[in-house]
């Protein structure tokens, strides 16, 4: 299928299923009595709106910046939440593809930390002088998988089945999301030319984000001419994580060990904007702790190499940089 699929996503209909103000005190009495009691009031009132603004300067000091790739969201969203709790430090998160937000981080020159899904986009904020050299660290590791709607209605069993025809197939996009560059990687690696060929006819639209990639399958879409509903997608190439996130409506099926490539992994570095680069470490160091990797593996997360080699069933490189051939790039910017 070509582009012309994503007129047929119209809308994506029918989805189932990141201060009071302080009161002063009223003047009364005699007009002595009240001058007096306003000159209180406006002792008081001063006193307590200057502890108001050093509250606030102080809130405002401790607030960071986190650019999270989605990738990580759901656990991420757990573990600032805890955070703040404990700490009292805001923690304001930008979730989004990796690559779109390290292009914002640039653009605007703010952000205390930079999160994305993969080593790639890591790889290359370190080399463009984004991230501050020795703050780069590791949460949790990630298996690339294919991703089906909960009862694999279709049937898929490996990554030929997705060059199948009239399968309908999402990607993350992969000049913008990490997730998007596993694929391409995945299938220029596995696939046969004639193989590729019908597997990008079958690619019917790409998601901006890990998470909108996910959303991809619980979407139904809806055929405007005969006014018939639709699965969005049959099948994405996603991470095995997808499942943990929504359960009841998404279902993982595990690539063979010679189709994986390459482990990735979730790291996250101080950017050189930090205001607050100690609070950005303290941050850093609660995912590191116990408490918060625990929070990743309930999630569903890999927390060592080891892990992930144990669910892939033999051991795979870690982490590296991939960007998708010339021929790829040129094929999404025509519109498939």
């Amino acid at each position: 299928m070509t582009w012309r699929a994503l007129f047929l996503l119209a809308l994506i209909l029918l989805q189932g299923g990141c201060s009071g103000a302080v009161e002063k005190p009223a003047s009364g009495g005699t007009v002595e009595k009240g001058a007096v009691e306003n000159r209180v009031a406006g002792e008081r009132g001063g006193a307590a709106e200057g502890r108001i603004a050093g509250r606030e300067s102080d809130a405002a000091g401790r607030r960071i910046t986190v650019f999270v790739g989605a990738a990580s969201k759901p656990p991420t969203e757990e573990a600032i939440s805890v955070f703040q709790k404990r700490f009292g430090i805001r923690v304001e998160a930008v979730y989004g593809g990796s690559g779109t937000l390290l292009a914002q981080i640039k653009l605007a020159r703010r952000g205390d930390i930079y999160f994305p899904g993969s080593s790639d986009y890591m790889e290359r904020a370190k080399r463009e002088g984004v991230v501050r050299p020795g703050t780069e660290r590791v949460v949790a590791y990630l298996v690339p998988a294919i991703n089906v709607p909960r009862g694999n209605p279709q049937g898929i069993r490996e990554l030929r089945d997705l060059a199948r025809p009239g399968l309908r197939v999402g990607l993350a996009n992969p000049e913008t999301v990490c997730l998007g560059g596993y694929a391409v990687e995945i299938v220029e690696r596995n696939l046969h030319p004639e193989e590729e060929v019908a597997f990008k006819k079958n690619v019917v639209t790409l998601g901006e984000s890990c998470e909108k990639t996910a959303n991809l399958l619980t979407f139904r879409a809806v055929d405007a001419v005969n006014l018939l509903t639709f699965r969005a997608v049959d099948a994405v190439i996603g991470w095995s994580v997808f499942e943990n996130w929504n359960p009841e409506r998404i279902e993982t099926v595990k690539l063979k060990p010679r189709e994986v490539v390459r482990i990735g992994y979730l790291p996250l570095a101080v950017t050189r904007y930090s205001s607050r680069p100690d609070l950005a470490e303290k941050f850093i160091e609660f995912l590191l702790s116990p408490e918060g990797k625990a929070i990743y593996r309930r999630h569903g997360y890999f927390m060592t190499p080891e892990e992930a080699f144990r669910y892939v069933g033999e051991e795979k490189p870690v982490g590296g940089e991939y960007r998708p051939p010339v021929d790829w790039v040129d094929w999404l910017r025509e519109g498939g």
